[in-house]
């Protein structure tokens, strides 16, 4: 049995190995990390059924009783299993280059959320609503530009898909202060991503199913 662990928020980093997996009616059990646990997970490296973590992060899945960290290695591990990565070493690679396009932007916005200074926050955040975000969906944007269909790679879904979906939900939702629920809109290509997994009959199903609203 694989087991995912992660927090009760329904973060890319962890959506992209749980819907993958779903998908594919692959079975897993979803672990739910509490803020408590979370914390002392950060400390002590371990989880609370005594399993380490090996960089002190989540997400992280076991299988058959070994731990494994890093998003991009879990994510191509579940992508794999799930026939939703690539067995083309270019087409692999081009799925890669996304999901680590997905945590450069994680980085820079989480940046803004652990700076304390309010004044600071507020100017980073126009810096990311007016230049850095931008710069990043259009990057993204020229990569779809250059397909021959909706998606990322080999014109199906696959795991770079599902971590935009996500990444661009969390983005568009409102949640992070200064930043619109626009601020995808003049990237066509890349909003009809979120749109495209987001209306999957079973994306839509695990939503339902596990949050009991659409995400």
């Amino acid at each position: 049995m694989i087991k995912v662990y992660y927090s009760h928020t329904p973060f890319w980093r962890a959506e992209v190995l749980r819907v993958s997996l779903y998908i594919s009616n692959i079975p897993f059990e979803d672990v739910r990390i509490s803020r408590d646990e979370f914390i002392n997970m950060i400390k002590t490296g371990f989880l609370p059924n005594g399993k380490r973590v090996p960089f002190h992060q989540l997400p992280v899945i076991e299988v058959d009783g070994k731990i494994i960290g890093q998003t991009g290695a879990i994510a191509r591990y579940c992508g794999k299993i799930s026939n939703l990565y690539s067995n083309d070493n270019i087409n692999a690679a081009k799925i890669d280059q996304i999901i680590d396009a997905a945590t450069d932007i994680t980085n820079i916005v989480s940046s803004t959320i652990r700076e304390k200074d309010e004044q600071k926050k507020i100017e980073d955040r126009l810096l990311l609503k007016n230049k850095l975000l931008p710069r990043w969906f259009k990057y993204l944007e020229n990569i779809l530009s250059q397909e021959t269909s909706e998606w990322f790679v080999e014109n199906k879904m696959t795991i770079a898909d599902i971590a935009m979906w996500r990444l661009l939900g969390w983005l568009t939702s409102g949640i992070i202060d200064g930043i619109p629920t626009t601020i995808v809109d003049n990237y066509p290509k890349l909003k009809n991503i979120h749109y495209t997994v987001h209306h999957n009959a079973k994306v839509q199903e695990w939503m339902l199913k596990t949050y009991g609203k659409e995400i």
